[in-house]
């Protein structure tokens, strides 16, 4: 099997740097040689020290996760100019080794969530050196200029110095496994830097490759100004280009000296209204989904752009995955809310194959992110994400791979709490929610109430096809059904075989029973428990 494959090669590649890997339009992350599913959790901002670690890795080891993504801040590696203090970088990755969880390192430097929070206070209150924005008046801004030549030439120095400290205690265990530039950029209430320098970038020709990967909403002049190019779009495109600009030398310098893969992160434009000029109605700069052409452009060494969704609507969820999987652009989701009601979108998006899916706040510090998130700050927050990281770990390895391959497949269920369905080679699988595990609803439509647990909407369900006729199933508060579709369209079919079980870590399917009878008269239903099962088709 696939499996046995990605596991020999995850032995024999230990020495191999992380990398992505991209085939067909789709994309691994690989982590010891083989395709790694990151079944995250990222801590909160403040955790990234020392002695907050027992409460992070306390929630860490609830969440089933298998990595750990943390800030690692500017402020606190470089508190004095030029003196570097990286004491809780080692103790973090020993600690993660203990524990056999793998780490995404969040550079917080010049910007986090846009403004300067974690410069140190050398790089905070001295803007003659380290230039702010300034509005059309010329007023200072809270925001650190990307045009900042010395602010550049400051983080590069940080970043590549954590850098050559990660190879130096790191390279040849590879702990860490990506690493993000910058936490969520752009600017609130100003389309970009209107400073000196920033008007004179701002009046020149738009860069070629930026032209041949970003295209104008609306007919423009074929090249020119960014005004002459993009017209009412240009002032957020040319100041994406001069952030996405900044953080590709970062990324440059920090590769040159340890070449781990990088990404960016951002807070999300609404992926469902008509797409139109900025208007003060998201942070302008940052990588959202109508400008990944410019973060590709300028920023080849970041591999992927991810959004950070806390928006809890279905319909935008669903939109904000289509638009970020690309065939150049990775789907990862490096942040979504902790409110239990986020954790079936893991279903849809480990189903669509991205390289992982990441809880924000997954940590017992007394700091609850509601109402983005979750009002619990115990274990009852983290409960609804370890249930499902629970049935993917044993298997991680095989998904990612099954996901490289193009096999797999999910949903989450709907505000609307409608059927969905979809078709893979030879077969279609339709997915109902808050259905009784016996029987059709159609039969006793006498019965007014509905099952326990399913008030709000939570289920999912991924399918990986492994085999012509042969599907490894994982769902929860879900029912799926199979019909023959493509070469099996109008065939009657049945199961063969419906296996619940679990894969070991050596990647050994280990059968719990076979499904029959009641179990399968009326589709395959999993309840509140996510289960996993092993379904074989056949035709008559």
């Amino acid at each position: 099997m696939a499996l046995a494959a990605a596991l020999v090669a995850a032995g024999a590649g230990a020495a191999e740097l992380p990398r992505m890997a991209q085939k067909d339009g789709r994309h691994a992350l690989l982590v010891d040689g083989a395709p790694f599913t990151m079944l995250a959790a990222q801590a909160h901002n403040s955790s990234n020290y020392v002695a907050a670690l027992p409460k992070v890795w306390a929630a860490v080891a609830d969440a089933n996760a298998n990595t750990l993504e943390i800030p690692v801040a500017w402020e606190q590696v470089e508190p004095t100019e030029g003196k570097f203090d990286f004491s809780y970088v080692d103790t973090l990755v020993a600690q993660a080794r203990e524990r056999n969880v793998r780490l995404v390192l969040l550079w917080f430097g010049t910007w986090k969530n846009t403004g300067p929070s974690y410069v140190p206070e050398w790089v905070k209150f001295n803007n003659a050196r380290f230039p702010r924005m300034v509005d059309e008046g010329g007023k200072p801004i809270y925001c650190l200029s990307p045009h900042g030549t010395e602010t550049l030439k400051a983080d590069r120095k940080a970043f590549v110095e954590l850098m050559k400290h990660l190879k130096k205690i790191d390279g040849d265990k590879h702990t860490v496994i990506m690493v993000q530039v910058q936490n969520e950029v752009g600017t609130y209430g100003w389309a970009r830097d209107y400073g000196a320098a920033a008007q004179a970038a701002f009046n020149q020709p738009v860069p070629a490759e930026v032209l041949k990967l970003q295209k104008a909403p609306v007919p423009g002049a074929a090249r020119g100004t960014w005004k002459q190019v993009y017209g009412d779009y240009a002032e957020q495109y040319f100041h994406t280009w001069a952030i996405a600009s900044y953080i590709e030398e970062i990324a440059k310098a920090g590769r040159a000296v340890y070449d781990l893969p990088m990404f960016v992160n951002n807070a999300l434009r609404d992926a469902v209204e008509p797409l139109a000029p900025w208007k003060k109605n998201f942070a302008s700069g940052g990588p959202t989904y109508d400008v990944i052409g410019i973060y590709k452009a300028a920023a080849p060494h970041i591999d992927v752009a991810g959004p950070d969704i806390y928006e809890p609507a279905s319909n935008k969820v669903t939109a904000t995955l289509d638009k970020f999987k690309r065939p150049d652009n990775a789907l990862f989701v490096p942040e979504i809310g902790n409110a239990a009601g986020y954790a079936r979108y893991a279903y849809a998006v480990l189903g669509r194959g991205a390289i992982g899916f990441a809880p924000f706040g997954i940590d017992y510090a007394d700091y609850s992110n509601f109402p983005l998130g979750a009002k619990a700050t115990d274990r009852t927050m983290v409960e609804p994400f370890g249930t499902v990281f629970g049935v993917f770990r044993p298997m991680m390895r095989q998904w990612a791979q099954w996901a490289y391959d193009g096999r797999t497949h999910g949903v989450a269920e709907g505000d609307d709490r409608a059927p969905q369905s979809f078709t893979m080679r030879g077969w279609k699988a339709t997915v109902s929610f808050r259905e009784w595990q016996f029987g059709e609803a159609k039969y006793f439509s006498h019965i007014q109430d509905r099952p326990a647990g399913t008030e709000t909407p939570n289920g999912g369900v991924a399918v990986a096809q492994i085999g012509d006729n042969e599907f490894i199933v994982v769902g929860q508060r879900a029912r799926i059904k199979f019909e023959g579709a493509g070469a099996n369209d109008g065939k009657p079919s049945m199961y063969a075989r419906v296996e619940e079980g679990q894969f070991d870590y050596k990647g050994r399917w280990v059968m719990e029973r076979n499904w029959n009878g009641d179990q399968t008269d009326y589709g395959l239903n999993f309840m509140a428990r996510p289960t996993v099962l092993r379904v074989k088709l056949g035709t008559y």
